[in-house]
């Protein structure tokens, strides 16, 4: 016989159940309201969404500078570095999309409520999964502001700044979205830039223009 009782079935569990173990919003003792007020700030997320090439890392590095000069606390998260630590177990399959967008929109989302301005290039293939961001965001009360970077197919290719057009071309790699993976272009974004020869200083202002009509940055600055 053991020497290790053994437990009827009426004996209490020491693990919790899937239900007991849900988790439960924890409210902040600061409120974002009290957060915001108190460092003069207003949160809000800048979604640039467009193909590999199209300027989008280029246009979110530039509307950070300027939001340093105008003294608005802002972040890039910039997908491909993600990658290096909290999306580093994703690929590149449709579901890893999904999910890659899924984190980043979550942690976008944080950052504005922090007050942070949160910048984030990122291809974002699919329509489904931005709209869930923004539902996110607006379901919490924060601004969310969706840019297509529409620079055309034919640009991209030609700047090729990751070398992956050629690839694919070639034949060594599959997945570039716009050529042989699925991009789906916003059908009604809050502002497209970069179309028609628009230049990075061009695109950035009327994103500027955009913050100020949301009162994320003042008239004359913050």
């Amino acid at each position: 016989m053991s020497a290790t009782p053994s437990h009827g079935a009426d004996a209490p569990s020491t693990r919790p159940s899937a239900a007991g173990n849900a988790p439960v919003w924890h409210e902040p003792a600061v409120s974002r309201s009290q957060r915001w007020a108190h460092h003069h700030v207003r949160g809000a997320t800048v979604w640039l969404t467009g193909l590999s090439g199209s300027g989008k890392s280029t246009i979110a590095d530039a509307l950070s500078r300027e939001l340093l000069q105008a003294s608005v606390i802002a972040y890039v998260l910039d997908a491909d570095n993600l990658r290096h630590g909290l999306n580093a177990n994703l690929g590149y399959s449709d579901a890893d999309r999904s999910e890659n967008v899924r984190r980043v929109g979550e942690v976008a989302r944080l950052f504005a409520d922090a007050g942070v301005v949160a910048v984030v290039p990122i291809i974002s293939p699919f329509a489904a999964d931005r709209a869930r961001i923004r539902i996110a965001h607006e379901g919490a009360g924060l601004d969310f502001v969706e840019i297509h970077v529409a620079t055309s197919l034919a640009e991209c290719e030609r700047r090729d700044t990751k070398g992956l057009y050629a690839k694919v071309r070639s034949g060594e790699m599959r997945g570039v979205s716009g050529v042989d993976a699925p991009y789906e272009a916003p059908v009604s974004p809050d502002l497209v830039v970069a179309r028609d020869g628009e230049s990075v200083t061009e695109s950035v202002g009327r994103v500027l223009q955009l913050l100020r009509q949301l009162g994320v940055l003042g008239a004359s600055g913050n």
